[in-house]
């Protein structure tokens, strides 16, 4: 049972392996490459294929078409860079099942993916770069209660640094503002005066004399509260009593 599995994992890792043997490199053509191919050291070759049988009773390679079983073929060539080698199963003289296709490129032997492989890595890759991107546009995004949701790049701060800073006009007050700010002002001026004055900007402040008006004594005071006391229990004069009706003489 491991046995299956860890030749099933190394079939799958053919994918992804290459394999050359450089003193075969310089000597490459159409008629020794399968020897090439063949090498002890190659892992895409099989030990137990017709080919090595034909190979063992130093027979050619015609007598493959009258035998069962797996085999490699010279599909392409094309001197002296590309060689293109088939692994299939033969099942008549006629009938054959393509299993894999090796392909030699300088010297260096690679398998050829399926047709279910090359989509699966394509989808692969595209969902990644997709995913990718998800994750990047995520991380620009923020969120606050107040404000809801806006997205913040990495530029954006650089780029506002750069800017010029323009000044915004203040916008003039209205006529009602004014009068009303100059009102208040010369109330609280006429409640609290100045302490200080300064006559020029720099200038060390002059303290301002407040003139205090001179307070009536308390004599008077009080013989003002008295006359306005008496005046006010002061009994009212009486009215005078309607006028008596006379009776008319006739």
């Amino acid at each position: 049972m491991f046995h299956g599995i860890n030749r099933l994992l190394k079939i799958d890792n053919l994918l992804g392996i290459s394999w050359v043997d450089s003193g075969w490199v310089p000597i490459l053509n159409p008629t020794n490459v399968l020897d090439y191919f063949s090498e002890r050291s190659n892992p895409f070759y099989d030990r137990t294929c017709n080919n090595e049988v034909v190979k063992m009773q130093r027979l050619t390679l015609d007598h493959l078409n009258q035998m069962v079983g797996v085999e490699y073929i010279l599909l392409h060539a094309q001197e002296p860079i590309l060689y293109i080698i088939r692994k299939q199963q033969r099942q008549s003289p006629t009938q054959v099942f393509t299993l894999a296709d090796y392909y030699i490129i300088a010297g260096v032997v690679y398998q050829a993916p399926d047709l279910g492989t090359v989509i699966s890595s394509r989808v692969l890759s595209a969902v990644h770069g997709i995913q990718s991107a998800f994750d990047e546009a995520m991380s620009y995004c923020r969120y606050h209660p107040s404000k809801g949701y806006w997205w913040h790049f990495k530029d954006q701060e650089e780029r506002e640094k750069a800017k010029p800073k323009s000044k915004k006009k203040e916008e003039p007050s209205s006529m009602f503002q004014r009068h009303r700010v100059d009102t208040l002002l010369l109330d609280l001026r006429s409640k609290f005066p100045p302490t200080f004055y300064q006559p020029k900007p720099g200038e060390k402040p002059i303290p301002v004399e407040v003139k205090k008006e001179p307070e009536p004594p308390t004599e008077t005071v009080k013989q003002e509260e008295r006359e306005l006391a008496t005046k006010s229990s002061a009994p009212a004069p009486p009215s005078k009593p309607p006028p008596e009706k006379r009776a008319r003489l006739q």
